[in-house]
C-alpha cells in the first residue's frame, strides 16, 4: 500500500510584505469617490462658464452669480446622479480583472444616462421651484456631457492604467488558495502568476488529496511547490502547500484569503460547505470552480445556468456586445470617410475600366460570409465579362491538394487560390490587381455591413464546399 504524505498547515510561509492591509482599498475607494465630486462639480460650472462666459460667484463672499443661481440648484442633482451612475456601472470596482474599453463604455453609459437625467431634472426644477420662468441654456448640458466624458474617461482610465503598474509590483492583488495539486491547478498558477494584469495573487495551495507529488508538482525540502514551466515569465516561480482540505478553514483565516479556486472536482462538498459555515460571516470568501477540461475548452468559453445546472457555452461569440458595437461604429466612420476621399479615384478607375473591355464597371460576385451567410461581394472587374470561373475551381481544388502548380506565385512569394498566368484577365484588370485597388468596392459591404475592414477573406461558395 502507497504511504500517504500528510501536509500540516504551513501558513508561516507565505511573505505578507506586499500584502495591502483592508483598510486601504476603502480609503483608496473614498479618495476617488471625493474626486468624482470635485470632477461633476468642475464639469457642470466649466460648462456654464464656457458658454456663456459669465461669472459663478457675485462680488458677495460665498453667493452666487444672478447668472448662476438658476444653475446652482441644478448642481445639487448633477453630483448624486453623477456618483450614482458610476456606481451602478460598477466603476468603483478596482479589484479582478479589468478591460479599457470595458472601462470606457462604463463611464459613456454612465455618463450618458446621467445627462438625460439631470436635463429631465432640470425642467422639473424649472416648472416647480422658484426659476419656472427662466430658459435654460441647452449649450451648458451639451458641454456637460461632453467635458464629463472627457474628464472622467480620462480620470478612471488613468486610475486603471496607475493600478496595472502598482499590480506589476505585486501590489492590489487578490490573495486567491488553490484547492487541488491536479493538472488544472498547475494551468490555474501558470496563469495567474503570468498574468498580474488579472489581478490575484496565488499565496498557497491546499492538498486535496493529501498528497503532493503529482504531475507537473514537486515537493520541495520547504514544503514549496515548483511549477515546472521554462517558458514561465517569472523566475522560479513557487507556491506553498499550506494544508489540507481539513485545514481549510483555518489557512482561509490566517491567510486573509479572499478567493477559493477549486480545480479538484473531486472534493467532497461537504468539506466545502463546511468551510463556507466557518468562514460565514468571519469574512468575505468568493469560491470558484476551475473546469477539468482546459486543454479542450477554447479561450472564449460563457458559463450558464439552464435551471439548477450550471453549463459551459463553449465557442461563443470572441467579441462581446459593446466589442461589436464599437468595432461596427469604427468601420462605418471609416468607411463613410474614405468613399468620400477616394471618389476621384473611383471614377479614374471606372473610366480606364470602360476604355480597356467592354462590360460593366462593378463585378459582383456570391461570397459567404459570418454564420454562413451568403452575400454578394462587390469588386471593380478585372476579367473579361465572358470568363468561365472553372479555371479558378480547378486551381483552388489543386491548393486543398497541395499541388506544387497551384502556386501562382513563386518561391519566395508564394500565392495560392490564384489562377497563374489567368487569360481571362485583362490588361487593366493585372495592375488592378498588383495593386489590390480592384478591392475598393468593397468599402461598399463594409458600410453595408456583408464585411469588416479588419476582417478574414470571404470565400467563394464553391470554395467552402471543396474544403
Amino acid at each position: 500500500m502507497k504511504a500517504e504524505t500528510v501536509v500540516k498547515p504551513k501558513t508561516e510561509l507565505i511573505k505578507t510584505e506586499n500584502r495591502v492591509p483592508r483598510y486601504v482599498m476603502p480609503l483608496v475607494k473614498a479618495l476617488i469617490f471625493l474626486a468624482d465630486v470635485g470632477l461633476a462639480i468642475a464639469s457642470f460650472t466649466l460648462a456654464f462658464v464656457l458658454r456663456g462666459g459669465d461669472a459663478i460667484f457675485s462680488q458677495a463672499v460665498w453667493a452666487w452669480s444672478k447668472e448662476f443661481a438658476p444653475y446652482a440648484g441644478v448642481l445639487l442633482f448633477v453630483v448624486p446622479v453623477r456618483l450614482t451612475m458610476l456606481i451602478y456601472q460598477r466603476v468603483y470596482r478596482l479589484q479582478g480583472a479589468f478591460s479599457y474599453i470595458n472601462e470606457f463604455i462604463k463611464i459613456f453609459k454612465a455618463v450618458s444616462v446621467g445627462s438625460l437625467l439631470i436635463i429631465a431634472f432640470t425642467f422639473l426644477f424649472r416648472g416647480g421651484f422658484a426659476f419656472r420662468d427662466f430658459s435654460y441654456s441647452r449649450g451648458v448640458f451639451a458641454l456637460d456631457f461632453i467635458i464629463s466624458l472627457v474628464i472622467f474617461s480620462a480620470f478612471h482610465l488613468g486610475l486603471r492604467r496607475l493600478q496595472t503598474l502598482v499590480r506589476a509590483k505585486d501590489i492590489n492583488l487578490i490573495p486567491t488558495l488553490i484547492v487541488g495539486t491536479n493538472a488544472e491547478a498547475v494551468q490555474t498558477i501558470r496563469e495567474l502568476q503570468e498574468r498580474t494584469d488579472l489581478g490575484y495573487r496565488v499565496v498557497g495551495v491546499i492538498d486535496s488529496e493529501l498528497r503532493i507529488t503529482n504531475y507537473e508538482l514537486r515537493e520541495k525540502a520547504a514544503g514549496v511547490i515548483e511549477i515546472q514551466n521554462p517558458k514561465s515569465k517569472i523566475q522560479n516561480p513557487t507556491v506553498p502547500i499550506v494544508g489540507t482540505l481539513d485545514d481549510l478553514p483555518t489557512v482561509i483565516r490566517e491567510l486573509a484569503i479572499q478567493e477559493v479556486i477549486i480545480t479538484d472536482n473531486t472534493v467532497p462538498s461537504e468539506k466545502l460547505f463546511e468551510a463556507m459555515i466557518r468562514i460565514g460571516r468571519e469574512q468575505r470568501v468568493e469560491f470558484r470552480l476551475a473546469p477539468s477540461m482546459f486543454n479542450f475548452l477554447p479561450q472564449k468559453t460563457s458559463v450558464e445556468q439552464i435551471g439548477i445546472l450550471p453549463m459551459v457555452r463553449l465557442f461563443r461569440e470572441p467579441l462581446s456586445e459593446a466589442e461589436r458595437f464599437t468595432k461596427r461604429l469604427f468601420d462605418m466612420l471609416i468607411t463613410a470617410g474614405l468613399l468620400v476621399l477616394l471618389s476621384p479615384v473611383w471614377i479614374v478607375i471606372s473610366i480606364l475600366i470602360k476604355l480597356d473591355s467592354p462590360g460593366s464597371v462593378l463585378f459582383k460576385q456570391e461570397r459567404v460570409g459570418m454564420d454562413g451567410r451568403k452575400f454578394l461581394c462587390y469588386k471593380f472587374r478585372t476579367m473579361k465579362t465572358d470568363a468561365d470561373e472553372e479555371l479558378h475551381r480547378q486551381a483552388y481544388r489543386k491548393n486543398i491538394e497541395g499541388a506544387v502548380e497551384a502556386n501562382a506565385g513563386d518561391d519566395e512569394k508564394p500565392v495560392f487560390g490564384k489562377v497563374k498566368n489567368d487569360p481571362r484577365v485583362t490588361p487593366f484588370g493585372r495592375f488592378l490587381r498588383r495593386t489590390s485597388l480592384d478591392e475598393l468596392p468593397q468599402f461598399l459591404n463594409v458600410l453595408i455591413g456583408d464585411m469588416s475592414i479588419v476582417g478574414a477573406r470571404p470565400p467563394i461558395p464553391y470554395e467552402v464546399e471543396d474544403f
